[in-house]
């Protein structure tokens, strides 16, 4: 079943095989072996989530195809936000004000880095605001990682911080985020961004 409306893509060991570039009994044992997460349909036949195929190939140092990446970049959810910061009272708040502002969107909220990583894998935002001081989590590191690593689809990250210093906004830039925020944060300035981001899109995020 879709998530918030997005389609989760399903293969069969069939097209697994032809992703990778294998013979279609390769991918069965990889199966029956246990390597590669699978179900069986009521008809005995293996189906593998595009997710679970993209972790078995991550683990063992295989190409990702460009096939499956550009299906796991499709499945981004252009209309989810989510809010990485542990101060409470400022990502509660956020959150009311983003959806007052901005009709049609879902927002999602983490307060520490394991609640961050969880939501990535099953919301997959397109739009990601990032306290880069989270404490336990380098925000240079994960800016960078969700940024170069296909299975999140490139969202936008908005980066903030409470140290507003030209240093931290040319590092954190350079390490790929889309906009910069030093707090305490401008709300107005905040949604702006959100929707000059998304004019952005070749997609329709706002149909």
């Amino acid at each position: 079943m879709a998530k918030n409306g997005r389609k989760i893509r399903i293969f069969s060991a069939l097209e697994v095989a032809n992703i990778c570039g294998v013979v279609n009994q390769t991918a069965i044992n990889w199966i029956r072996n246990g390597y590669l997460k699978a179900f069986t349909t009521p008809g005995g036949q293996y189906r593998v989530y595009a997710e679970d195929l993209k972790s078995f190939l991550d683990e063992r140092g295989m190409r990702i195809p460009d096939e499956l990446n550009a299906l796991m970049q499709d499945e981004v959810d252009w209309k989810a936000i989510l809010i990485v910061d542990d101060d409470r009272d400022l990502n509660d708040l956020m959150k009311r004000y983003l959806e007052k502002k901005l009709e049609g969107y879902m927002v999602y909220q983490a307060y520490d880095g394991f609640e961050a990583g969880k939501a990535l894998s099953d919301v997959r935002p397109g739009f990601i605001f990032l306290d880069i001081d989270l404490p336990g989590v380098d925000g240079h590191k994960l800016c960078k990682k969700i940024k170069e690593d296909p299975t999140f689809g490139k969202p936008f990250i908005i980066a903030m911080t409470g140290l507003d210093i030209p240093e931290e906004k040319r590092a954190i830039l350079d390490e790929g985020a889309d906009a910069f925020f030093g707090k305490p944060l401008d709300f107005e300035l905040v949604v702006t961004t959100v929707k000059d981001l998304a004019s952005k899109l070749s997609v329709g995020v706002h149909e």
